[in-house]
């Protein structure tokens, strides 16, 4: 299962990436998280099991660190071949 996030809120310049990054990798997920040019970060993240993917969501919807904010997160299926070996940050 593949799933495309956006996360909206103070999220920039406040480490979140590295906390995505780091959920991803205790839950055995792959994909990537990236900062957009509108503040916010967006995430592809694949798992196995789908529920999987709702405990990642749910751990980085929680962050609030160095004053960040999750204010929401948008999702979308996605339909790609694009696989990966890992979980990076762009």
């Amino acid at each position: 299962m593949r799933t495309r996030l956006v996360v909206y809120g103070e999220v920039q310049g406040v480490g979140y990436r590295a906390f995505v990054k780091h959920v991803a990798g205790r839950l055995g997920l792959h994909g990537y998280a990236k900062n957009m040019p509108d503040g916010s970060v967006e995430i592809l993240v694949e798992a196995k099991e789908p529920a999987l993917i709702e405990e990642f969501k749910e751990e980085i919807a929680a962050f609030s660190r160095n004053g960040a904010e999750v204010e929401k997160i948008e999702e979308a299926p996605v339909n790609s071949n694009e696989e990966f070996a890992s979980f990076e940050i762009f």
